[in-house]
């Protein structure tokens, strides 16, 4: 029995399973041909479907990487977002460590590093795929990270710093420490801890930033 003829019946039975199976195929292809080469014939053969099954699901290309970034990176934010209010009862420098500590974990995926280099070497070239990274990724766990920063501060847990700043400079440095720890034979020379030493560092680097002003001694 061919493949295509044994795979039928499993795509017969699970058709809920054909978008999941879309996203995986379109993961792969655009890690490989990038998103402006990349092609649904491609991504429909990798995924087992014909071309136009996926027309069914996405009605184009930029709409499917949309459904990608949702179900790698905006799934991922709305669970932070989901546990930030299990934590309620955390002081703000606990519920900063859970974050960090659970984004660093998402962030050395191997799927975020597909992502992330598609969306620094092509995102340019698609400026309304640009715009809804930069509203639906960017812009919502920087709010994410500002919200904890704001309640520290208002706590007295962390001097009077400003959120959204805070926030931003976070981001970038995690991003750019999971960035090389994925390339490590490029950068070996900043590389040299594991990814938990790493973790530890950033941890106590803004934590240490954010620590409250020290009074001024008394005369």
């Amino acid at each position: 029995m061919s493949q295509e003829t044994s795979q039928e019946p499993r795509w017969r039975r699970l058709p809920e399973e054909r978008p999941r199976q879309i996203i995986e195929a379109a993961l792969e292809v655009f890690g490989e041909h990038g998103l402006r080469e990349a092609r649904l014939d491609d991504i429909a053969k990798r995924a087992g479907l014909s071309k136009g099954t996926i027309y069914l699901y996405f009605p184009n290309k930029e709409e499917l990487f949309r459904e990608v970034v949702r179900s790698i990176i905006v799934a991922r934010l709305e669970r932070a977002e989901h546990e930030l209010g299990a934590w309620a009862g955390s002081t703000a420098t606990e519920q900063l460590v859970a974050y960090m500590s659970q984004w660093w974990a998402f962030l050395l995926t191997p799927n975020y590093a597909t992502l992330y280099k598609l969306i620094v070497s092509e995102l340019h070239r698609f400026p309304d795929l640009a715009q809804f990274y930069a509203d639906e990724v960017v812009k919502r766990s920087h709010a994410l990270v500002a919200g904890i920063v704001a309640r520290g501060v208002e706590s007295g847990e962390f001097r009077a710093v400003e959120p959204a700043a805070t926030a931003r400079m976070t981001s970038s440095m995690f991003i750019s420490h999971a960035l090389w720890c994925s390339k490590r034979e490029i950068f070996r020379q900043v590389t040299t801890c594991s990814e938990d030493e790493i973790l530890s560092q950033l941890t106590d680097f803004i934590l240490h930033a954010l620590r409250p002003d020290s009074p001024a001694p008394t005369a």
